[in-house]
């Protein structure tokens, strides 16, 4: 080999080293030595090879060796990639930052009715006057069919996403019982991060004009429905008696606020005013067996603004046994707990005057007067109050 070859052979050396080095992870002395011997063995092979690539294409075996470092396989090599390949594996770009924290979901705030039952939970403030035992804080609720003054849940809890998170809530019906009747409230409740349930807010409860909550919904758009009365069935009023509204609310991001439905109850529509009048109570003399007859002529008016279906008579038991006159076309219906004498239909404006006869027999109690009172029946022969209860009674004056 001249000298011209020998330092060919040897920049190409040099060249392959500085490649290959930073590959090359030594395994121990031994390895080192194993491969020192067989690259000893191959150097003759390997030198006259070495020389004819150098004469022949110098420049393009330098080019080629640069090349080596593209770890991408060519259209004729396999898959699998060489030791020196291999251990130089490309580096992954790195990611993008985010421009934006991501939000977190809400949470889940259904609340199955076990759930409610089963949990401590804070309740809104109750109405005035409220029992002692209608607590609000630490809550344990009881079941509807508990009679005792406690907070109570009634029926099943409805759902809908209230706040507009994408999350559902919860809308149930409370109540505490004060004597007959009950306080009640429907009430939002949620659950925070960690999955406790808590109070959202109060949507509406009974007050002063509003007395009653009978049902409720919650609609797509997540607003509440209430089905409020400005009374509450109890002791002897009946159950038809109170008039209801649906009332609509919704939440404000602080509290939830009435939107839509009547604000107030005003006259009730379906009550009209009857006036009674009458004259003298008179007492006939007493016949051959010592019973004494006595007739009445009374005027009922109604004043309006509501016809009335069937005039209804009562506190005959203040005179005597009714035995005649227009008593004897009775219609008997039931009015709290007594019966009625029920005539005919009376219109708006217009007026009617009855003659009774009863056998009559003086009260027992000193003091006690006889008396008659009309009342308003409908074609269900359900019974209603009156406009002007005071002029629906008349005391009667005895002469004879």
């Amino acid at each position: 080999m001249t000298e011209h070859e020998e330092i060919l052979v040897s920049g190409e050396f040099a060249a392959f080293r500085e490649a290959y080095a930073p590959a090359v992870h030594p395994t121990g002395t031994t390895a080192v030595r194993d491969t020192v011997r067989r690259r000893r063995r191959r150097t003759a092979v390997f030198t006259a090879a070495a020389v004819v690539l150098a004469v022949a294409v110098p420049v393009g075996a330098n080019a080629a060796l640069h090349r080596r470092t593209d770890p991408r396989p060519g259209p004729a090599q396999t898959a699998t990639p060489s030791p020196s390949e291999t251990a130089a594996s490309p580096t992954p770009p790195p990611p993008t930052p985010s421009t934006a924290d991501p939000t977190p979901a809400a949470p889940d705030g259904r609340i199955a009715r076990s759930q409610l039952l089963a949990a401590r939970l804070d309740l809104p403030a109750w109405y005035d006057n409220a029992p002692k035992t209608c607590v609000r804080d630490d809550v344990r609720l009881r079941s509807a069919s508990e009679t005792d003054s406690v907070p109570r849940l009634l029926a099943d809890p409805r759902y809908g996403d209230l706040d507009d998170d994408g999350a559902t809530e919860t809308v149930a019906l409370v109540a505490c019982r004060y004597g007959e009747a009950s306080g009640k409230q429907v009430v939002a409740f949620d659950r925070d991060e960690t999955g406790r349930i808590v109070t959202m807010g109060q949507v509406v409860a009974t007050q002063e004009g509003m007395d009653d909550i009978t049902d409720f919904s919650v609609q797509g758009d997540g607003k509440i429905r209430a089905y409020v009365a400005d009374i509450q069935p109890c002791c002897s009023t009946p159950e038809w008696s109170p008039q209801r509204q649906w009332r609509t609310y919704a939440w404000t991001g602080e509290r939830f606020t009435q939107t839509a439905g009547p604000t107030r109850f005003g006259t009730d529509p379906r009550l009209t005013d009857l006036s009674l009048t009458a004259g003298d109570l008179v007492v006939g003399p007493a016949d051959a067996k010592g019973i004494r007859t006595a007739t009445v002529t009374v005027t009922v008016t109604n004043k309006g603004p509501v016809d009335v279906p069937l005039l209804g008579f009562s506190d005959f038991g203040t005179i005597g046994e009714p035995t005649g006159g227009d008593l004897s076309r009775c219609r008997t219906v039931r009015s709290d707990g007594t019966y009625v004498c029920a005539l005919d239909a009376l219109p708006a404006g217009e007026r009617k005057a009855y003659t009774f006869a009863f056998r009559y027999e003086p009260p027992d109690l000193a003091g006690m007067r006889p008396s008659l009172q009309v009342i308003h029946y409908d074609q269900q022969e359900r019974w209603w109050n009156d406009l002007k209860v005071k002029d629906n009674e008349v005391e009667l004056h005895t002469v004879g």
